[in-house]
């Protein structure tokens, strides 16, 4: 068993907490969770693949153990998660690099890859969108608020953040609901309880306007560069629909693309089958 750190990075006065795995030498993995998890979300996959490739999942800003940035000083964006994970990863002496990304990870992820395609070795999307035919009609509510910012349409979104609606984004979709570990959602919801979480989540829900808008800028550098690229979908998403999976062989021709029985979050139960496919797509 390949030993799990647990470490801590200071990036511009903010503590950025983040798992570590395997050998410093060998091939990196940066992998990027999504809403509302943490990189806890990734406690399954390390494992099967630390003894391959020295493995990094930071805990986004506002996220998980990772700190709070005060709205006051900063801006909860799009843009400022992949600016602090930017420098995180020169923090961590990440210069080149593949990246798993997944939900918020996604964007954050992209960003990164338009601003340094010289980093990016490789990218494995599960469940990551980067085209408006694979938003399902669950994303609806989220759209009504970035098209009218009222604060109506931000108030009707709390209702994403209560411990049911969490609960629901883990088992949706999923064909056998007991096998789905309550330690997820969770703690995902023991973080969303802390004081200023929901502000936090509120205005991230407002500006994920931004990465709709940046979807044209992701395809072309998708077209431009062509990396190799891994989608693994839970083909029962409610926000992420098949269609956002294949959408990447529209610019990446040779993406491979394999869909899993399951919902959002896939390694909740495919763990294994999603490390298996990464340990045949990259090489050693």
């Amino acid at each position: 068993m390949t030993a799990i750190l647990y470490r801590t990075a200071d990036v511009g006065g903010l503590n950025i907490f983040y798992r570590e795995a395997g050998a410093p030498d060998a091939p990196k993995l940066l992998l990027l969770h999504g809403f509302p998890s943490s990189s806890h979300m990734f406690r399954d996959l390390i494992p099967l693949l630390a003894d391959r490739f020295h493995i990094i999942a930071p805990d986004l800003p506002g996220f998980g153990q990772s700190d709070m940035p005060l709205r006051s000083k900063l801006a909860n964006t799009f843009d400022s998660i992949a600016e602090i994970i930017d420098r995180f990863t020169v923090k961590v002496c990440f210069d080149r690099y593949a990246v798993y990304v997944f939900d918020y990870g996604a964007p954050t992820g992209f960003r990164l890859a338009v601003r340094h395609p010289d980093r990016i070795t490789a990218i494995i999307s599960q469940n990551g969108n980067a085209y408006e035919g694979g938003l399902s009609d669950g994303c609806n509510p989220i759209r009504a608020y970035w098209q009218e910012p009222s604060e109506a349409n931000r108030e009707a979104l709390r209702a994403l953040l209560k411990p049911e609606a969490t609960a629901w984004q883990y088992t949706h979709g999923v064909p056998d609901v007991s096998s789905i570990s309550p330690d997820g959602h969770s703690l995902d919801n023991f973080y969303l309880a802390r004081p200023g979480a929901d502000e936090v989540q509120l205005d991230l829900f407002g500006d994920y306007k931004s990465n709709v808008a940046l979807y044209p800028a992701f395809q072309d550098y998708f077209r431009t560069h062509k990396p190799p690229f891994l989608a693994v979908w839970g083909k029962n998403d409610p926000f992420f629909l098949p269609a956002g999976a294949e959408a990447f062989r529209r610019d990446i021709p040779d993406a491979v693309v394999r869909f899993f029985d399951t919902g959002h979050f896939a390694l909740e139960t495919h763990a294994a089958d999603i490390a298996a496919s990464i340990r045949d797509f990259l090489p050693r």
